[in-house]
């Protein structure tokens, strides 16, 4: 857990200084996502998407392509799927943490695919004709490899902060699998398959979603510690 001690007053300024930032990135992303939201559902044209559109064209190498492919796969539902079935496994039989942990995991995964797949039956937005020859079979809006990928990719990320590794390498690792989370989603613009604000608005949605559930486990875990502590 982020948080140890079983009252308010354990809580170190550091502590303090991340909840605040958490409710304030969770407000941020709410706020922002409901704004683009209803801009989509208005039908508004966006000239960033045009401009995302008009970078990868300017940008384009040989071999671009089958990578961005590639990296587009480690968001792709299949890849989630089995990799989550996996980790929840070890979270609910073999790591050190409470199974609360793996628990909230699963009700993050499958809450961002259920919501995402919800939202996307409600914008109805069609996909974007950059290439042609990808017409998908869900609503482009919001990017579900986008909301899914910052879900999934952040949860690890926490499960790291919480870890017992050491600094060094809990930084390391934990920029690379943003990194990874951050390229999915622009492997998704530079593929044609999504405009560059379906993205955007999957990440703020991703994010949100995080941190509910993020903050909704660190409660129940608070609770649990006290109760230990009572028993």
């Amino acid at each position: 857990m982020l948080f140890s001690g079983t009252k308010l007053s354990d809580l170190s300024i550091t502590s303090v200084l991340l909840i605040l930032v958490g409710f304030l990135s969770l407000g941020i992303s709410i706020y922002y996502f409901i704004d683009l939201t209803n801009s989509i559902l208005q039908k508004e044209k966006f000239a960033i998407d045009q401009q995302a559109f008009d970078l990868v064209r300017a940008t384009a190498f040989g071999g671009a392509e089958p990578l961005a492919k590639g990296i587009s796969k480690a968001g792709s539902v299949i890849f989630m799927v089995i990799v989550s079935l996996i980790l929840v496994v070890y979270l609910l039989f073999f790591s050190p943490f409470s199974r609360w942990v793996g628990v909230y995991f699963i009700l993050a995964m499958g809450g961002v695919s259920g919501l995402t797949a919800g939202l996307k039956s409600f914008s109805s937005r069609d996909r974007p004709t950059f290439k042609g020859d990808y017409h998908g079979a869900t609503s482009s809006f919001p990017s579900g490899h986008a909301s899914g990928a910052l879900v999934f990719y952040g949860f690890i990320i926490y499960l790291f902060a919480i870890s017992k590794l050491e600094p060094k390498w809990k930084w390391t690792i934990n920029v690379v699998l943003a990194l990874i989370a951050i390229l999915i989603g622009i492997s998704r613009v530079y593929l044609g398959v999504h405009f560059f604000t379906d993205v955007v608005a999957g990440y703020l949605f991703g994010l949100a979603w995080l941190l509910l559930c993020l903050t909704a486990l660190e409660v129940t875990l608070w609770h649990q510690r006290r109760r230990q502590m009572l028993s």
